[in-house]
């Protein structure tokens, strides 16, 4: 039986794919196994532990985790409702207002994402300090209220939405925050979820700028907690408990990934870009 070579084809990149996913999985598969063996077992990849969770335990009571996680909640759901309210109406304004000088804004507000965030690192530190905010949540928060991303996100989502929906709400006498609440937000769905993942991801996992504001243990996020847990002499060699602080603060985005995975590919597809 001969078989085409477009199948050929199909059946080794399944198989390369298949190959990638695996080596990129080896890293995980060992920082989850890690954090559940003891010490003295960390680094034996041969033996088979018992499993046990006293590794949780003693990072639990060596550092406090529990205000490290409110502070990320915070800051991480903080940041996402003031950016759904700033990217809808950026994107409602690029997509459907006609204003002068609306394109030239629209591809200035472009160029930023062909800026990367740490560049701008020293001119934000010296204006937070200015306002005051250095070593305060806000501070951390301020610099990330607006998004360029998503309101192209939105931008482009709007523009699939069929405009006869905004003109019979107008005759019916709708005003724009009513239209915006009843009509585009229900529709704009996908994009919320889409860029509501990239941006909790990106959020969750901010490392440098916080580390640059805040000096106080009781406002420190996951990722700066874990970096100095993870550093700390007592806990610097000991393999097995920093594999379960990384578990520990990276599980609620794992979790959020392969639970919503589907929902996050199909809002993907339906945001408009192509």
């Amino acid at each position: 039986m001969k078989y085409r070579s477009a199948d050929l084809f199909h059946a080794a990149a399944a198989v390369f794919m298949g190959a990638l996913a695996v080596l990129f999985l080896i890293p995980m598969i060992w920082m989850v196994r890690t954090a559940f063996v003891s010490p003295g077992e960390a680094l034996n990849i041969t033996a088979l532990p018992v499993p046990t969770l006293n590794n949780f335990k003693r990072i639990w009571s060596a550092a406090p985790f529990e205000r490290y996680y409110a502070n990320t909640i915070l800051m991480t759901s903080g940041i996402l409702a003031v950016q759904f309210v700033s990217i809808t109406m950026a994107g409602y304004a690029f997509a459907r207002i006609d204003f002068y000088g609306s394109r030239v804004l629209f591809v200035l507000m472009l160029s930023q994402l062909m800026i990367t965030p740490d560049v701008l690192i020293m001119p934000i530190y010296r204006l937070m300090g200015k306002l005051s905010l250095i070593n305060t949540r806000t501070g951390i928060m301020l610099p990330f209220f607006a998004s360029a991303m998503g309101s192209f996100f939105i931008r482009q989502t709007i523009k699939t939405i069929p405009y006869e929906l905004e003109e019979a709400a107008r005759m019916d006498g709708c005003p724009l925050p009513r239209m915006l609440l009843q009509i585009y937000v229900p529709l704009l769905k996908p994009a919320y979820i889409a860029f509501g993942f990239i941006s909790a991801s990106y959020q969750w996992n901010n490392f440098l700028w916080p580390l640059v504001m805040i000096n106080s243990v009781e406002k420190r996020p996951l990722t700066l907690g874990l970096a100095i847990f993870a550093m700390s002499y007592e806990t610097g060699a000991q393999w097995s408990e920093v594999c379960a602080a990384t578990l520990l603060v990276s599980a609620p985005l794992l979790l959020a990934f392969f639970i919503f995975s589907k929902e996050f590919t199909e809002s993907m597809a339906h945001t408009g870009i192509r």
